[in-house]
């Protein structure tokens, strides 16, 4: 009786924390996770979408991924624009499009290319859209969706675009093959990265020590009847 309460308490008071840095640090690695940065030169917006080259990514992002936007890129006119795709790796006629337009106004919008909607814009602000100063941030679950924030606070939440994995990107910026150029100097820095939250082992701890315990306690419970 007295071992199956302490072993009890050993259950109810293991945590990550018990075990040294260098293991726990080891073994907190998700096997899963996928990180890639990319630098976009400024001229690389100077053309119109139908002409935009689409680039594959070194991973698929998938499950659970989150694409981090921050733009230093210096605009050519005021009517120009800062235009990024992320395409789907099954289906690339599948993007998310977020488009970031010039000072002083620095409109803003978000927008999908999806099988039965066709293209919808599903954010758009005119001014303020955006902040130089910011990041903007798209996060995204197989489960919740799609969640978009400008740098000042989230302007899209769980929005459904169904199973989505980031395979590839593509950038534009006019909007007519006529327009003076977009953009003049600077550099669009993307970060991608994403990850299977179930592939790291303490994703897991709560519910083995939740089913630990509740196997003790029907061992005491029955020890105790016994006695």
């Amino acid at each position: 009786m007295r071992c199956v309460a302490l072993l009890a308490i050993l259950v109810l008071s293991a945590s990550p924390g018990m075990w040294a840095p260098q293991a726990l640090a080891q073994d907190l690695k998700n096997p899963s996770l996928q990180i890639q940065e990319v630098a976009i030169p400024w001229y690389e917006f100077n053309r119109v979408s139908r002409d935009a080259s689409t680039i594959q990514l070194d991973d698929d992002h998938a499950v659970s991924w989150q694409v981090t936007i921050i733009n230093d890129v210096l605009y050519g006119n005021p009517a120009g624009n800062v235009v990024i795709r992320m395409h789907d790796a099954l289906d690339p006629d599948r993007f998310i499009e977020a488009g970031m337009g010039a000072n002083p106004d620095h409109k803003f919008w978000l927008a999908a290319q999806l099988p039965r909607e066709g293209y919808v814009v599903v954010h758009s602000k005119l001014d303020r859209g955006w902040f130089p100063e910011a990041r903007v941030n798209l996060s995204y679950t197989d489960r919740g969706g799609l969640t978009v924030n400008n740098g000042e606070r989230i302007v899209v939440s769980n929005l459904d675009v169904g199973t989505f994995a980031i395979g590839s990107y593509s950038v534009y910026g006019m909007e007519g093959s006529g327009d003076p150029p977009a953009t003049s100097d600077g550099l669009l820095t993307v970060e991608f990265m994403s990850g299977n939250p179930s592939d790291n082992v303490y994703a897991l701890f709560p519910f083995v020590v939740t089913a630990a315990v509740g196997v003790l306690v029907g061992v005491l419970y029955l020890s105790k009847r016994r006695s």
